[in-house]
């Protein structure tokens, strides 16, 4: 095990690798820009090193300055939580060129899967099922992306190759409208992604958004826990995370998780790593993989008791897994509800001082936050500032956990979104269960402020 190692993070996902280093006896060391000098897991740290101003891209965005640091401190590995630069290839790269141990996939794993294009044609082979579209990038010929199209068949999306979080799709009904909307999202991802390469896939009308939580090791050893339903979205933003996903058979779930380990074996994959899919009629489709811890991953800590943090830094170290696929019992039901310092219904930003801060509590309640009672939310990067994750034994006992302790929860100071979620934990189709991709923009639409 590691003696030491680098979070190369902010907010809350930083506290959390510290509470895992803790756990494991590893001292952590914490990097924070001049905006998060006050933070939580600063406060709490044993070694903290500031690496620059507020803006990202002159600190959690700085390599050298990183790297500079793990230097400095001794330390033997960096963990890179989540944005930032967990997915950059060249920076995994660099930590290890370095000599010191990148907590996450190899540098080879994430190119692979960090571009659209390379992911879906490697998923292709290793049998997992993506959704019908183009075989790889889209030719310059518009004669030959007409052609593409009319197969695929209308209404379809083009999406950038290297893009994520929701940027550089366009949904496509015409052809008339294709081949201009495929010159504009190849200059919007060029400019956004430093990557113009584009692809075509059939748009699924009312999908729901299901993902497939993994863990593998540097053995060629891999386990899937369960799944996550992550429909609840804003521009494509997850708002709302649950574990299992109502309704879904389980069969269907171990059949699709069974086909994602073995891709992972297939391409060499190590760590924590989330396969994306579209679910619709009872079929999954592939999107994408994320090379990285996700926001969500509590979700699935509660139904599987599985540590996913922690697993982590124990496979980087060389450790194989701790447990096989037999012994991975899902049990009950989580929910999350991400926490954005934001206005509930326009979502424009609100930083500034929280003049009280009071979390929840009670028998299966969670709360993931750095933030506390005079802590500065600052303005300049995303807007959210915890989650708040519940455990019951059911569904309906979970959705009732998680109503209280939105009813418990006081933020002041600051506007967040938790009157938001509660009228969603009170809306009878989404306790329902099953609500698509597309319902809580339509939702907003019907209850506009």
């Amino acid at each position: 095990m590691f003696k030491k190692i680098l979070v190369a993070n902010r907010g809350e996902i930083a506290l959390r690798i510290q509470r895992a280093c803790r756990e494991l006896g590893v001292r952590a060391v914490m990097v924070y820009s001049e905006a998060d000098r006050e933070a939580k897991y600063v406060k709490l740290a044993e070694e903290a090193v500031c690496i620059g101003p507020a803006p990202s891209p002159q600190s959690y965005l700085n390599m050298p300055a990183i790297i500079s640091a793990a230097e400095v401190t001794d330390a033997e590995a960096i963990h890179p939580g989540y944005g930032f630069l967990s997915e950059n290839a060249d920076f995994a790269e660099r930590v290890e060129k370095s000599g010191f141990q990148f907590i996450g996939p190899t540098p080879e794993a994430i190119r692979i899967m960090g571009d659209k294009v390379s992911a879906k044609q490697a998923m292709i082979k290793a049998g997992v099922p993506c959704v019908p579209g183009s075989e790889g990038e889209l030719p310059d010929d518009a004669v030959q992306i007409k052609r593409i199209a009319k197969t695929v068949g209308y209404p379809v999306i083009i999406k950038a190759a290297g893009g994520g979080g929701g940027r550089g799709m366009r949904v496509v009904h015409t052809e008339a409208a294709l081949v201009n909307a495929v010159q504009m999202t190849k200059a919007e991802a060029g400019a956004a992604f430093n990557n113009p390469a584009v692809y075509m896939e059939k748009f699924l009308q009312n999908p729901r958004h299901v993902e497939i939580q993994i863990l593998a090791d540097k053995y060629r050893n891999a386990v899937y826990l369960g799944e996550r339903d992550c429909s609840m979205q804003r521009r494509h933003q997850k708002v709302i995370e649950e574990s299992p996903a109502p309704g879904i058979p389980r069969r269907l779930i171990d059949r699709i998780g069974e086909r994602c380990v073995a891709a992972c074996k297939k391409i060499g994959y190590r760590g924590a790593g989330t396969f994306e899919f579209l679910y619709e009629d009872g079929e999954f489709y592939f999107i994408e993989m994320n090379t990285r811890v996700q926001v969500e991953h509590p979700v699935t800590e509660l139904t599987t008791g599985v540590d996913i943090v922690k697993t982590q830094i124990m496979v980087a170290a060389g450790e194989k897994l701790p447990f096989t696929q037999r012994q991975i019992v899902m049990r009950g039901h989580a929910i999350e509800c991400r926490v954005n310092a934001e206005d509930p219904y326009k979502f424009t930003p609100s930083p500034g001082r929280i003049t009280m801060w009071h979390a929840p509590g009670g028998p299966g309640v969670r709360v993931d936050s750095h933030i506390y009672t005079n802590y500065f939310v600052p303005p300049n990067y995303d807007s959210m500032v915890g989650k708040i994750i519940v455990h019951g034994d059911t569904r309906d006992q979970a959705m009732a956990r998680m109503r209280t302790a939105l009813a418990e929860t006081v933020v002041e100071g600051i506007q967040t979104n938790i009157p938001l979620h509660r009228e969603l934990m009170a809306d009878a189709r989404f306790m329902e269960g099953g609500t698509n991709i597309h319902y809580l923009e339509e939702w907003l639409g019907r209850h506009k402020r």
